[in-house]
């Protein structure tokens, strides 16, 4: 099936000479609408993303709006201006291109899908996250992709973190369950 999804909602434009593109899978043992709600969360990335640290958004929460995003140290970043680009709540796509900013992603774009799936028998989910990116003068087309590759990798494990997080404190009714220590 993943190879069917890639084919369906990562269409990704032209790849041009000085670009590199791909897609990265992550399956992730809580149920899609969990994993959903924050995958969609445009306006609050920090959520699960590690090296985001604060989020504005400027306009309504719909494809269009722009958001500013501040950057932990630890990155060679700090600021990033981002558009909504696609939403389907439907279809579970979510994509975001990179406008502007203080860091070498240029001509950045990703597309982020979310599909359910058994895992050990039990409700889980498919992300699949692919991109295209220019390679920044001075970077080689293989230390671009590994770089962006490890970028996304970590916002995967930290997504599948928080969201098995959720899932194990969410009792059967969806209500929260106080999380004993």
């Amino acid at each position: 099936m993943e190879a069917e999804f890639i084919t369906k909602y990562h269409k990704q434009q032209e790849i041009g000479a000085n670009q590199c593109s791909s897609s990265v899978t992550k399956r992730i043992k809580a149920p899609t609408d969990i994993v959903w709600s924050l995958v969609r969360s445009f306006d609050q990335p920090q959520k699960y993303k590690p090296f985001v640290s604060e989020c504005i958004s400027r306009g309504d929460f719909k494809v269009g709006t722009v958001r500013e995003v501040n950057v932990r140290s630890g990155l060679p970043a700090t600021t990033s201006t981002e558009r909504l680009e696609l939403l389907d709540d439907e279809h579970r796509i979510f994509g975001v291109r990179i406008m502007g900013g203080d860091h070498r992603l240029r001509n950045y774009s990703s597309t982020i899908t979310v599909h359910p799936e058994i895992i050990e028998g039990r409700p889980g989910t498919l992300v699949i996250e692919s991109f295209v990116v220019d390679v920044p003068d001075g970077n080689t087309t293989e230390e671009t992709y590994y770089f962006v590759q490890y970028l996304i990798n970590c916002n995967h494990n930290c997504l599948a973190d928080v969201s098995e997080k959720i899932a194990l404190h969410t009792n059967n009714s969806g209500q929260t369950k106080p999380v004993e220590w």
